[in-house]
């Protein structure tokens, strides 16, 4: 497996495979534990991956397109479909093919190709942003956000569109085409507002609109700009370079919500109704274009549709108690709405992304649905000041190197070989129901279907695709005589400048038959991808089982799998060996244990649905990194160098580089500290020391630089009180209970947790009993 040393696991195709090598049967596969899975960074940038300016082939039958795995007579001018075998014949323009002139997309080291799909109207649609802004908040931060929104609109691209919603106690909606004045339009927060009536109240409904086509077809009449007709919706939504000026006052202008809030209750902020507002103006204009609802929310939503606590503050935001005690009285009926709020949005074709700044819950936990079924993108901060938000809101806009490359209108479909079916899939998409042959009984996350719409989705985007085997009995298997399976990611997607474009991924994997050896197995696992995928679905059933064990369902699937895959001696603990492909995995379950994706009783909703989002969307590396942080230790004598995830590895005179995505922690050890707080960096001859302690944050800078959303910094010293965020994550093998045999300079952990060592005591005397 040469493939698994490279530095970049992903290669060309942007898939990684929990098993490398597939067993034959259903049996077979279910005794593997880890399920049969792909991750996949559908439109992630790779400099070898060529554009072909032309529509791709599709097999007559099955519509998968031509791939360099088809099998090609060139005399005869046929390709034979590797899915289902069919025999297409090449058309005329064709007809100049051979062994030495193939097109693009037979290349055989072109596994993954993009089409550049011709449109239909001399201009692509513009992409429209409609910020949505909280303000039930004190004047300090709302300075905070509104100098963050002046910088995003100079950085929207000229052409961008751009609408503006304020609420607090009610929504007003901005006019912004009406300069000569502020022109708003009020719709109450207090009930729910269906798309018609948002419409017939701001003058866009079926009576006071002309006639004509809206934004749906390309082709577009006379008097038609940006894609809609003249009237009525220009009113509201304006090229970013025609407004900045108009918002710009605007936004001076605007005040803190001036609603009184009667002593010991929260403001009346209703922030379902902001949304669904929203939502129904971009219904009226933009059928079939790029469009994202920004929301910037400052606090829990208290009023109307979508609310989470009551106003009054002697009553706390809900937390996991509540809800496992079914002690929530708002949550359901939440959830509920944000749900079909999400249904709109995605037969749209729109986004909702969310910043999030309060100290408080906002209400993520019930808004997840939508954010995750439309791929919107989701920052939680502590403060509009803080810059996880400051930053993570302007690498939101940036255009350029640094750009996230947003792209809109997505759908992925799946071909799979005969006896492979899909279960579904976890990450930020919504099934599109659409049956076929390669669809399981059984579904994992959003699953009955062969087709996913991705309203959004961005370089770094990345799902997991399950997938299962048919039972049919093993004689009959047309696998008995093709040794390999195939599969085919196609995804079709409006890039940043409105061209449409068709990302096809043909990766093929052989079939082997594991009740034989199981050698061949093993050395196609990929351990960082199972962790991953491990987590991710333990994450959806804590989610969607009541009362479900997933400390207990974890331990029980490692127990198996070491049990099947170890080298041992029936009852002798000290026998068992674990093959090096594996040999990561029981440290990577240990982590998840620990992590805060199983553990969440330290956690609030809110913050246990941002991190879950995340997890689901991010790539491998960083999703291993979420659940195992990295540590790398910084001394004198020593390059910096990666440090064990043990409280054995702080020292005195060593810095420590914690990295666990969501916050990146510098550690002092107590020797650098004194010497740092002495003032030693400044001077002349202590050159070496001043170094030392700027290595660790030019590394940061550089992770920093890489990440979406942009990482909490936390700069502390050996037992300060900061000291938590690192202690926290270590593996804690030296505890209050063995203080006795430590070493200087060193560190206890106060927890009764088992230790990394015990854990794996424990799961070799379990995983060789007879």
């Amino acid at each position: 497996m040469s493939e698994m040393a490279n530095t970049e696991p992903e290669g060309i195709d942007g898939v990684r495979m929990t098993w490398n090598v597939w067993p034959r049967t259903k049996v077979e596969a279910s005794k593997c534990v880890i399920p049969l899975a792909a991750c996949i960074a559908p439109i992630r940038f790779h400099t070898d991956i060529p554009t072909l300016p032309y529509a791709p082939l599709r097999c007559k039958t099955c519509s998968a397109v031509l791939n360099p795995f088809s099998r090609v007579d060139f005399t005869a001018k046929i390709w034979i479909c590797p899915f289902c075998y069919q025999r297409n014949h090449f058309p005329p323009h064709y007809s100049l093919i051979s062994e030495t002139n193939l097109p693009g997309e037979l290349y055989p080291q072109y596994t993954t190709v993009q089409y550049s799909l011709p449109a239909d109207s001399t201009s692509p649609p513009a992409p429209v942003f409609v910020f949505v802004l909280d303000t039930c908040m004190i004047e300090e931060e709302m300075g905070y956000v509104k100098s963050a929104l002046k910088q995003a609109i100079g950085l929207l691209p000229e052409n961008a569109l751009v609408g503006f919603i304020s609420f607090g106690t009610q929504v007003q909606v901005h006019e912004l085409g009406f300069a000569e004045l502020s022109k708003v339009y009020v719709f109450r927060g207090t009930k729910e507002i269906t798309k018609d009536q948002v419409l017939e109240q701001l003058g866009l409904g079926s009576s006071g609109r002309r006639p004509g086509p809206i934004g749906g077809g390309y082709n577009l009449p006379k008097g038609v700009q940006n894609g809609f007709p003249n009237s009525g919706v220009t009113r509201f939504l304006l090229p970013a370079s025609e407004c900045e000026f108009t918002l710009n006052s605007l936004l001076d202008e605007l005040q803190s919500d001036q609603w009184p809030v009667p002593p010991g209750n929260r403001s009346s902020r209703c922030t379902g109704v902001a949304v669904s507002v929203a939502a129904g103006l971009l219904g009226a204009c933009v059928a079939g274009t790029g469009a994202r609802i920004v929301a910037l929310v400052g606090g829990p939503c208290t009023e109307g549709p979508g609310a989470i606590v009551s106003k009054d503050l002697s009553e706390p935001v809900r937390s996991h108690k509540d809800l496992d005690k079914d002690a929530a009285p708002y949550f359901k009926k939440a959830v509920k709405f944000y749900d079909s709020l999400a249904k709109q949005l995605v037969s749209q074709g729109h986004v909702l992304d969310l910043f999030a700044s309060a100290l408080d819950q906002v209400g993520v936990a019930e808004m997840k649905v939508a954010i995750e079924k439309t791929g919107g993108l989701v920052v939680l901060a502590e403060s509009f000041g803080h810059s996880v938000f400051k930053d993570s809101f302007r690498r939101f806009f940036e255009q350029g190197e640094q750009s996230l490359g947003l792209c809109f209108n997505g759908t992925l479909e799946i071909n799979c070989s005969k006896d492979i079916k899909i279960q579904g899939v976890i990450g930020p998409c919504t099934s599109l129901e659409k049956k076929g042959p390669a669809v399981a009984d059984t579904s994992i996350g959003e699953g009955n279907t062969t087709a996913w719409k991705m309203c959004s989705l961005d370089m770094s985007t990345c799902l997991t695709v399950f997938f299962d085997l048919s039972s049919s009995d093993q004689s009959n298997t047309p696998g008995t005589v093709n040794p390999q399976l195939y599969l085919q990611f196609l995804t079709s997607f409006q890039n940043p400048q409105g061209q449409m474009m068709l990302r096809v991924t043909t990766i093929t994997r052989r079939w082997i038959d594991s009740s034989v050896s199981s050698e061949e197995l093993v050395q196609g696992f990929d351990q960082e991808t199972a962790a991953v995928v491990m987590a991710r679905k333990t994450s959806l059933k804590m989610e969607t089982e009541e009362s479900f064990d997933a400390t207990r369902w974890l331990d029980r699937g490692l127990i198996r799998l070491c049990s099947k895959f170890g080298d041992y001696r029936k009852d002798d603990p000290a026998s068992f060996t674990l093959n090096p492909c594996f040999s990561l995995f029981p440290q990577f379950m240990f982590n998840l244990r620990r992590s805060q994706f199983v553990q969440v009783f330290n956690n609030s909703p809110d913050e246990t649905a941002y991190f879950r989002m995340l997890l689901n969307r991010e790539n491998i590396t960083n999703a291993a990194v979420m659940i195992q942080p990295s540590l790398i230790s910084y001394s004198f004598n020593s390059l910096p160098q990666p440090a064990l995830l043990d409280v054995a590895s702080i020292a005195a005179d060593r810095i420590l580089l914690l990295d666990s995505y969501f916050s990146i922690v510098i550690f002092h050890g107590m020797t650098i500290a004194q010497w740092r707080n002495m003032g030693y960096q400044n001077q002349q001859e202590h050159v070496a020391f001043a170094q030392l302690l700027q290595a660790p944050h030019d590394d940061t800078q550089m992770i920093i630089r890489e990440r979406f959303p942009v990482p909490r910094l936390v700069v502390c010293d050996q037992h300060g009180s900061q000291a938590r965020f690192l202690l926290a994550k270590l593996n804690p093998s030296a505890t209050y209970n063995n203080a006795h045999e430590m070493a200087a300079g060193s560190d206890v952990i106060f927890t009764d947790d088992v230790s990394l060592q015990v854990f794996f005591e424990h799961l070799q005397r379990l995983a060789v009993q007879s």
